[in-house]
């Protein structure tokens, strides 16, 4: 069974609080990708009691990245749950230090799988 760490930010007010998911609610995330919004009811948070104020009911999370059980990142552009490495000019997961610097960088797929611990999303109003 997959238990995820959520890592939700409000654009609101710039609060971003760290739920923990497991059980039903994080199999519904599996196979979702980046980009991809889910509604908040669906996976059974209540987020009013998160964020300490009133959040519609309708609102959803959109899901902008995360990270593996070793610590790489997700990449939007690299399809599927899969780990690769690639050659990298610019980030998620490399920072160059000289001008037109390039590396072949492990990331992982923007897929979310069971590997997946840490998901980074914010809330759409």
């Amino acid at each position: 069974m997959a238990t995820f760490k959520v890592v939700i930010s409000n654009p609101k007010n710039g609060i971003a609080r760290q739920i923990e998911i497991s059980g039903d609610a994080a199999e519904k995330l599996i196979g979702k990708r980046i980009g991809d919004e889910i509604p908040v009811k669906e996976l059974g948070i209540n987020l009013s009691e998160i964020f300490g104020q009133e959040i519609p009911e309708d609102a959803k999370l959109k899901i902008k990245g995360g990270t593996d059980k070793d610590g790489f990142p997700m990449r939007p552009d690299v399809h599927g749950p899969r780990r690769v490495r690639i050659l990298l000019s610019r980030g998620p997961g490399f920072r160059p230090k000289e001008k037109g610097e390039r590396r072949k960088k492990t990331v992982r797929g923007n897929t979310i799988s069971p590997e997946i611990v840490q998901i980074n999303a914010v809330l759409v109003f």
